[in-house]
């Protein structure tokens, strides 16, 4: 361990991209405090837009470039980096760093080693378990962010005791703009008829084409919605060529990323959500504390973020026409919109807020390292001294 004051924290993560686990790595390490905590980021392949973000903050960002789906030379590189570093914790997020990062943490003698898991991956075969049960004898904690999540690794091999749940935050207060300058017109969509808002990158499990397919149905039935698809990813050109065959591409508009979305979610009527399957979703965080009702796939995860009824409305995943009907609940009840809105917004801040999230990770660091909250708090307040980690 390192002999300065401070826990010295390396989080280890593919990219900084924006996305979900990216945004809320950035929140962690931009809140921990600074005078307990020395936090550094590694990126297996590269930076991404919340890197300048970190950096600006004068965290340090290092990059291992691996080039190849398994590179024996980038993982030699992060074990030399670890080495060199001597870190007191590596959190790693997501598969790819899950795997590097806790082998070169071994390898470099890392004392407390955790992963991020973030979402209930349908995709895993027997083989990625085996290796996430091999992994996780080596970690001292796995960190969930939905209840859901733990179930599923409990179901695939993991030891219920050693994972934690520490629910993502948003930022409620930053998220809205004072001033919102957008405009329908100048995001390309007409002045009239309901808007609504699909965030989030575009991957076959986000199912966008079965919003775009409720925009169709609600249209035969005298609805013309217009769509607001916001991302990219592989599925975007299919997803094009799905729209153009309904012949809806007037009503559906792709705007690829963007990182404005603060100022669009002013704009939107609510906010959808069809994926298939999910962890604890950003967006409807995002969309909650703007206000915005939402409507969602009732897939775990999901359920513990929406409030059926009261801060917005889940439907079968799948299922377009349910996902049509629930759309139109909405948008023939303004008055309910406004209610679930207003509900879901008080929800993410007394359930999801940033305190509450650095507090648990906190909580969780000064416990690997022997410590308590309360006891650390005591030590910033002069009473006792503190400590050495060495």
């Amino acid at each position: 361990m390192n002999s300065t004051r401070t826990v010295r924290v390396l989080h280890v993560i593919p990219t900084l991209d924006q996305s979900g686990a990216e945004k809320q790595l950035s929140l962690l390490a931009l809140h921990l405090p600074k005078d307990a905590f020395d936090v550094h980021v590694c990126t297996l392949t590269r930076g991404g837009p919340f890197e300048k973000t970190l950096r600006d903050a004068g965290i340090p960002v290092h990059s291992i470039s691996k080039r190849l789906k398994w590179d024996p030379m980038a993982l030699y590189r992060l074990y030399r980096y670890m080495a060199d570093l001597k870190p007191d914790i590596v959190q790693t997020w997501i598969f790819a760093a899950n795997c590097y990062g806790r082998v070169a943490a071994r390898w470099a003698g890392v004392p407390h080693i955790l992963a991020s898991e973030r979402c209930i991956d349908e995709w895993k075969g027997s083989y990625h378990f085996a290796i996430d049960r091999r992994l996780a004898r080596q970690s001292s904690r796995i960190i969930v962010n939905a209840d859901a999540i733990g179930e599923f690794l409990v179901r695939n091999g993991i030891e219920r005791e050693k994972i934690v749940t520490i629910k993502n935050a948003v930022v409620a207060e930053d998220l809205i703009p004072q001033n919102s300058y957008k405009t329908r017109a100048g995001l390309g969509v007409p002045n009239d008829g309901p808007l609504i808002g699909c965030i989030g990158r575009l991957w076959p499990q986000k199912r966008v084409q079965d919003l775009i397919w409720a925009a169709d149905i609600l249209r035969l039935s005298g609805w013309k919605v217009s769509i607001l698809v916001i991302g990219d990813g592989p599925r975007r050109a299919s997803l094009e060529r799905f729209a153009e065959s309904l012949e809806i591409t007037d009503l559906v508009r792709f705007l690829g990323h963007r990182s404005d979305v603060s100022e669009i979610l002013p704009l939107l009527d609510l906010v959808v959500l069809p994926s298939s399957y999910e962890g604890l979703p950003n967006v409807l965080l995002e969309a909650m504390a703007a206000g915005k009702p939402v409507v969602a796939c009732r897939i775990p995860g999901v359920n513990e973020v929406v409030i059926e009824g009261q801060t917005g409305l889940l439907v079968p995943p799948k299922n377009p026409l349910e996902l049509a009907r629930a759309i139109r609940t909405l948008l023939d009840d303004p008055v309910r919109r406004v209610s679930l809105g207003a509900a879901g917004r008080r929800r993410v801040a007394d359930e999801f807020s940033l305190a509450r999230m650095i507090d648990q990770y906190q909580g969780l660091y000064f416990s690997l390292m022997g410590r308590t909250l309360d006891e650390v708090q005591v030590d910033k307040a002069g009473v006792c001294p503190v400590p050495s980690t060495s």
